[in-house]
């Protein structure tokens, strides 16, 4: 393996229609259409710990507080972490809340984020899941030792029991929990999909030379197609620019209407 592409490769995660659709409102519903399926919570006054501002962070706690749940959140970006702060959520460290949360979600894309000493603080019947990347978030294998013992209380739910008796709830070992355990809206499916197939389309159809042997985003231009193609579904009608408008803003009329570098 030479570590290098053989063909040009479209990064459709990172794409505006993705990111900003699949990441966020998915997320908003099948947290807790996951969390409700497999436990049963009622989330009015539960301590939650949300690790993650992101997009996917930001659709959880929407859908938590709108529940009436007492939300926190951890972040390592500071962008991120003032935007907690100005939706109303305290932002802490993680050893400053594991021994008090209910239930504690991870949502960064990282690894390791919950640890064993974060899961041997834990109080009892404390909910661990993971709605990030693949699942590296939450150290599982730590929990494979033999002073430990794992009870399969129903499908994608396992009770892991400490020798004092306490128990930890983990949902679908760690993995997505949202694809494991809920529901995800075809909706928003049908916006990833329509991103794919486009993202295909042109590089399929790209004339020579276009593309090298590398990645690229998506251009904005087929953002907002996929983004048009779906308004028709709400009756929504957009909006033209005039001729002097579009001069005054510098754009075609006919879009793109964001810049190439916007998230």
């Amino acid at each position: 393996m030479a570590g290098k592409l053989c063909v040009p490769a479209m990064n459709v995660n990172d794409s505006v229609t993705k990111q900003k659709f699949d990441n966020l409102y998915c997320c908003r519903e099948s947290i807790l259409d996951g969390l409700k399926r497999t436990t049963d919570v009622m989330f009015g006054g539960k301590q939650v710990v949300v690790c993650g501002y992101g997009e996917v962070g930001k659709g959880c706690c929407a859908a938590l507080k709108a529940l009436g749940a007492i939300v926190y959140i951890t972040e390592i970006d500071p962008i991120c972490a003032l935007q907690a702060c100005m939706d109303g959520f305290r932002v802490v460290k993680l050893n400053e809340v594991i021994r008090q949360v209910d239930v504690v979600i991870t949502c960064t894309g990282n690894k390791n984020v919950v640890t064993r000493e974060h899961l041997d603080r834990m109080k009892n019947s404390c909910i661990v899941c993971n709605m990030g990347h693949s699942n590296t978030e939450i150290d599982v294998t730590s929990l494979r030792t033999p002073e430990l013992t794992w009870e399969r209380v129903r499908s994608q739910v396992d009770h892991v029991i400490w020798p004092d008796g306490k128990r930890v709830v983990l949902l679908a070992e760690g993995r997505l929990l949202n694809l494991s355990c809920s529901t995800v809206p075809t909706f928003v499916l049908s916006i990833t999909a329509t991103t794919q197939a486009l993202a295909l389309i042109e590089l399929y159809n790209a004339p020579e030379g276009r593309y090298k042997q590398d990645v690229y985003l998506l251009p904005k231009k087929m953002d907002e197609y996929v983004a048009s193609l779906h308004l028709p579904s709400f009756d929504a009608h957009l909006t033209e620019l005039t001729d002097d408008q579009a001069k005054y803003l510098g754009l075609n009329k006919n879009g793109p209407f964001k810049p190439n570098y916007y998230r």
